[in-house]
Order: C-alpha cells, then sequence, then structure tokens
C-alpha cells in the first residue's frame, strides 16, 4: 500500500471495508531489584559516608589489580623493573612501582557544606556552576586508601577522564616533591556481560520460570505457572522498546500538545496503517525521569516566618499545583490498556533527591496503580514504577539506565562536553555514580555499594540529556554495550525506539507548528 493510498483512507467516508487486527508484540521483562532499600525505620542516615569509598575500593581494586599486572609484568625503565606496592603510603621516591586506590578530585570550585550553611546569610544565594574546574589550574589529583593520600601528577594524566570516586591503578615513580609521576594508568574496564537469555535459562534450572511475560492488549501482565518452562518462545522478532525522558509535564494546555501527539503515536490513534504496524512492534514504553517540570522552589526561612497560614485544612492552592501529577495519570492511564510503562523518577520528579531514587509513591497514579503488581508480589506488573538508577532484563538483554544525574555531575568535572565518553567512562570504571557521595546526594551505604556495577549491561541509557546520541562500545572479553543518551522530550519532541533483536537504535520526533 502506497503512502497516498494511506492518506485516502484517512479521508474517504466510512465503509463497510474489514481491516485485519493488530496486536501489540509482546514483551518479556523481568526486572532486577539491584537499587532498593530497606523500607521505614530500617532505612538510616545516620552512618558515615566514608565507609562508601572503602567498600568501593575493596570491591575494585582486585580488578584493576588483575588488569593492571598483566599489562605490568616485567614493564622496565632505564632497567629497573616495576614493582607492585599494596598501600599509596608504601611508595618510595625514585623507585618505579604501581599502586592502586581512588582517585580524588581537590578542586575550590567544588560545593562546600561550610558554603551551604553561609547561604542562610547571603542576601541572595550564588548560581549553581556548570563547571567545577578551576580556570587558575588550582585543581589537584590525587590517590587515595586507608592508608593515606598521593598527590598524582604528569603528561598522562592530561588525556585521560577522571572524577572523584573512580578506582584506578597508576604506574611511576615518586618524584623530589612527593607527587607521584604518572606513567601509565589501568581501570577496572567492563564487568562480565551475561549472555541473552541468561538469566532466564537459570530460572529454567531452578523452575522458577514462567513469570514476567506479558501480552500486548491484556490491559495486565499475565505470569506463567512456572514449571521451568523458558520464556524465550514469548519473544517476538521485531519488537521494540520506546525510550523518553524529560516529558516535564507542567499541567498547561500548551505545554501538553507535544506530549498529546506522543501518547496518539503510541497508540496508534490518526497514524496511517503502514505506521500503525510500525508501532505495534512497540512492546514496552521507559520513562527516563523528569516526567513533571520543576516544582516551586523552596521558600526561604524568612520568607516561611513571614508567611501567614492562608488554610487550616487541605492544601494552600498557592503553594501545590496539583495539575502536572494529574496529567501524567492520564497520560499513563491512557497509554496502559494497550502498553506496559515502566517509569523511573528523575531530579524534577516526587521522590527522595538521593540516590538511588526509589519508585515514586504509587499514592500520586490514583488511576494508573491499578496495573501495577498486587503489594508483596514477586511477579512485575504491567506498570513498574521503579527506581533510578534501575536494571532489568527485556527480551532477554540486560538493559540499565538512569534519569541523568551520574553523567549530569560527571560533566561538571571534565573539560570535554561528550556525553557518550562519560556513559563510556562509568561503564569502564565499573560505578554508576562515582562521584556520590562526594557532589552527587546518595544514600550511606555500609555493606555493599550498590553503584558498583557487577554485571556489564547490553543496553546503558541516561536520560534527559541536551540531545540524542548513540553508540556501540567493546570490552576486552569480547563485552558489546549499545549507549544510549536520551534527549528531553519537553525540549526536542524526540523519543528512542530500540529493537530487540539488533539493539539498533531509530529517533522519532514530535513538532508543533508554530501559533498552533
Amino acid at each position: 500500500m502506497t503512502m497516498n493510498e494511506d492518506l485516502d483512507d484517512l479521508l474517504r467516508v466510512p465503509s463497510d471495508r474489514t481491516y485485519p487486527l493488530i496486536h501489540r508484540h509482546t514483551s518479556v521483562y523481568n526486572p532486577l531489584r539491584t537499587f532498593d532499600l530497606l523500607k521505614g525505620d530500617q532505612k538510616h542516615y545516620q552512618q558515615q559516608y566514608g565507609d562508601m569509598y572503602f567498600l568501593r575500593l575493596a570491591k575494585l581494586k582486585p580488578a584493576v589489580e588483575e588488569i593492571a599486572s598483566d599489562a605490568w609484568e616485567g614493564f622496565q625503565i632505564a632497567g629497573e623493573v616495576a614493582r607492585r606496592v599494596d598501600r599509596v603510603l608504601d611508595v618510595r621516591q625514585g623507585e618505579l612501582c604501581w599502586v592502586a586506590g581512588t582517585v580524588y578530585m581537590e578542586m575550590p570550585l567544588k560545593p562546600n557544606i561550610l558554603d551551604d550553611i553561609s547561604k542562610d546569610h547571603w542576601i541572595s544565594a550564588p548560581p549553581p556552576r556548570q563547571k567545577y574546574l578551576s580556570p587558575t589550574g588550582q585543581d589537584q589529583l590525587m590517590l587515595e586508601d586507608e592508608s593515606g593520600r598521593l598527590r598524582l601528577t604528569g603528561t598522562t594524566l592530561q588525556t585521560e577522564m577522571l572524577v572523584t570516586g573512580c578506582i584506578i591503578a597508576v604506574m611511576g615513580t615518586e618524584n623530589a616533591n612527593g607527587d607521584f609521576e604518572v606513567v601509565d594508568m589501568k581501570v577496572p574496564d567492563l564487568a562480565r556481560q551475561p549472555e541473552r537469555w541468561e538469566r532466564d535459562d537459570i530460572d529454567v534450572s531452578l523452575g522458577k520460570a514462567g513469570k514476567g511475560v506479558e501480552k500486548g492488549g491484556k490491559g495486565k501482565g499475565k505470569g506463567g505457572a512456572g514449571g521451568g518452562v523458558s520464556k524465550r518462545s514469548e519473544s517476538q522478532p521485531g519488537s521494540k522498546v520506546a525510550i523518553v525522558s524529560g516529558l516535564s509535564i507542567s499541567g498547561t494546555s500548551a505545554s501538553n500538545l507535544t506530549t498529546d501527539l506522543l501518547m496518539e503515536y503510541l497508540l496508534g490513534e490518526a497514524l496511517t496503517p503502514t505506521t500503525q504496524d510500525s508501532v505495534a512492534q512497540i512492546s514496552r514504553l521507559i520513562i527516563a525521569g523528569n516526567s513533571l517540570a520543576e516544582s516551586s522552589p523552596i521558600p526561604s526561612r524568612e520568607e516561611l516566618v513571614g508567611k501567614k497560614a492562608s488554610k487550616k485544612y487541605g492544601y494552600d492552592s498557592s503553594t501545590y499545583n496539583p495539575a502536572p501529577t494529574a496529567h501524567l495519570d492520564l497520560l499513563l492511564t491512557t497509554l496502559l490498556p494497550s502498553l506496559p510503562i515502566t517509569l523511573l523518577p528523575g531530579e524534577s520528579d516526587p521522590a527522595n533527591v538521593s540516590l538511588p531514587q526509589q519508585p515514586i509513591h504509587p499514592a500520586m497514579f490514583p488511576h494508573s496503580r491499578a496495573y501495577a503488581a498486587i503489594p508483596g508480589s514477586t511477579e512485575p506488573g504491567w506498570f513498574e514504577s521503579v527506581t533510578n538508577p534501575w536494571e532489568g532484563d527485556v527480551d532477554g538483554w540486560r538493559i540499565m539506565g538512569n534519569g541523568g544525574q551520574p553523567v549530569d555531575d560527571v560533566f561538571k568535572y571534565v573539560e570535554g562536553e561528550d556525553r557518550l565518553e562519560m556513559m563510556e567512562r562509568l561503564l569502564r570504571w565499573r560505578c554508576g555514580a562515582p562521584t556520590a557521595p562526594d557532589t552527587l546526594w546518595c544514600y550511606p551505604f555500609q555493606e555493599k555499594d550498590q553503584f558498583v556495577i557487577e554485571e556489564c549491561p547490553h543496553v546503558f541509557f541516561v536520560g534527559n540529556q541536551p540531545k540524542f546520541d548513540t553508540t556501540v562500545i567493546e570490552g576486552p572479553a569480547g563485552q558489546s554495550v549499545r549507549l544510549i543518551a536520551v534527549p528531553k522530550f519537553r525540549e526536542t519532541g524526540e523519543i528512542v525506539l530500540l529493537d530487540m533483536d539488533s539493539l539498533e537504535t531509530e529517533i522519532v520526533k514530535f513538532d508543533v507548528f508554530a501559533g498552533t
């Protein structure tokens, strides 16, 4: 059928012609609960954040030392063989050696808790910085472990992207000033990557398979009865996953016009039959943060004292606007009967600020929550409000993503603007949020740093980026990862479609003519 024939079908009067039914493709969805925190009074914030760095170093130090040992074994300079030292304070002046530790960036322009306290006495707080880099060259790079710190220098570091919190191994020698002149550097590199359907095969062997299979167009996910039945047969060739971020729904009709176009596209409305067949291949929608527009700024202490309580009961409409949440709930409720949705919170969404952000409370979605899993159930629901960061298996592929905060924070440490390179570095550092807790708020983990990447994903997406970009990176053991920088929908009108057979991507753009 040609494009002209498709257009004619939309313009002619209704007829008795019978059209074939279009069924949405099936999604095989198996989420991981990697970033779930304890509930209620079991979650504490009295712990020291310093333990996170030691937990991260203890986990990643063996991996980076193994890579460094293989690369530098027998390495010589002027007849001197490089030797390994256990601690940074064991480095001796003039001796060629290598050591592993945690990077710390001493940057005068980084946020300081003392400066935050002093803001209460300022007439006007300064605007947030775009970069922490010092224009006068006062930044210092250090390597630390449980024994102490060692200042790093050398031309090799000028070409490397480093931030506070990443684990590296450096080889060189200490100079007369007590600085460590770096000759070479190694990172943990990509972690082991599971095979496609590996987790499903393990479930089959343990008799746990048959759950998490979702049928398109049935309203709610249908879990199997278990019994060791593989879910591979439920995956349909040609399926796609739609990823969108930065909807920034504000509640006004003007700002929601493009969102309405997106909704009609995903539902297959107002489209030609050819396009409807293509849309039917979309088996899942992932919303990667910032679904709601920025809320009103928190008033200062003086404003709170000077403001009189206008209402004794209910909420003050001047400080709270329920329209954005209601519009988001309406959007989700309209899509959910046809399309399963995974919703990640973002920086502007009503969730905890510190990473990992926990799922947005179901009370925010009085209508959409009917499609969520029953509380206490281990099976995924048709509507999944998940954590940020998040990871899970979709059609056998391991997918990991976040709402953009870790990459946005890394951006402030480095000179470059390439977001894909920053995403690649997160994977090669094996840490999803290396700058936490230094400049990125997070939960004070005590037993395990959950930001450490133990298994390399097949797809890594980051939401709320300035523009769409994608590439494929490869690891030393044959790993292959599709990186996707998902743009802000509010600014670009773009969503990303990920082909679940080839992991190739395409962009669909929505726009409204001026004056509409």
